[in-house]
C-alpha cells in the first residue's frame, strides 16, 4: 500500500509545479533566451534559491518531467511480469511517452527546444543519461543475461525511438516501425 504524501511533500510538489508552469509560460511568451532565472522566480513568487532547490538549471525548467520519464523507462524493465518479454514492455512505455510529447499543445515547446542550442544540448545529455539508466536496469535483470554492450545498444535504440517517433508525421506508425527493428536486434543478441 502506498502512503499518501504528507502536507510538506504536497506543498513542495505544488511549489515545484508552479515554478515549472510559470517558467514554461514565460519562455513561450517571451522566448527562452529572453527570460532569466530571476524573472521566473519573481513571477512564481519564490526566491531564486527556492527555484534552484527544485531545478538544477534553467534548462531543467523546460524538461521538468525528466526524472519521471527516466523512472518510467526503468520501471518498464523492473516492474514487468516475469513472463512479459522486454521489448514489448519498452515499446508500450515509449508509445505512452511519445503520445504525451506529441499531444496537442506540445508543438510550441518542441519548436522552442529545437531553436535553442542550450536546450538541444541539454536534451541530448538527458537522453544519454536515460539510456544509461535503462541499460543498467536491463543488465540487472537476471532473466535477460545480455552483455553490457548489448544492453547499452538496445537502450540507446529505445531512447532514439522516442526522439524519432516524436518528430514523425505519424508517431504511432514510427514507433511500430522502429520497434520491429529493435525487436529484431534484440533477438540477434
Amino acid at each position: 500500500m502506498t502512503v499518501p504524501p504528507g502536507r510538506r511533500e504536497r506543498k513542495k510538489a505544488a511549489t515545484r509545479q508552479k515554478i515549472a508552469d510559470t517558467a514554461l509560460r514565460l519562455f513561450l511568451e517571451r522566448g527562452y533566451d529572453a527570460v532569466g532565472i530571476r524573472d521566473v522566480a519573481a513571477e512564481a513568487d519564490v526566491a531564486v534559491t527556492t527555484l534552484f532547490s527544485h531545478f538544477a538549471s534553467k534548462e531543467a525548467l523546460v524538461f521538468e518531467q525528466d526524472e519521471d520519464f527516466e523512472q518510467r523507462l526503468t520501471r518498464a524493465v523492473t516492474d514487468r511480469a516475469s513472463h512479459e518479454p522486454l521489448i514489448p514492455a519498452l515499446r508500450h512505455e515509449i508509445q505512452a511517452l511519445v503520445r504525451h510529447c506529441a499531444a496537442e499543445g506540445a508543438a510550441p515547446i518542441w519548436r522552442m527546444i529545437d531553436q535553442s542550442p542550450a536546450l538541444r544540448q541539454y536534451e541530448e545529455s538527458m537522453r544519454l543519461r536515460h539510456a544509461e539508466s535503462l541499460a543498467t536496469a536491463i543488465a540487472a535483470d537476471p532473466d535477460l543475461a545480455q552483455t553490457t554492450t548489448a544492453c547499452r545498444a538496445i537502450a540507446r535504440f529505445v531512447i532514439d525511438a522516442f526522439s524519432l517517433a516524436r518528430e514523425a508525421a505519424d508517431p504511432d506508425a514510427a514507433v511500430d516501425e522502429i520497434f520491429r527493428m529493435v525487436a529484431a536486434a534484440w533477438k540477434v543478441t
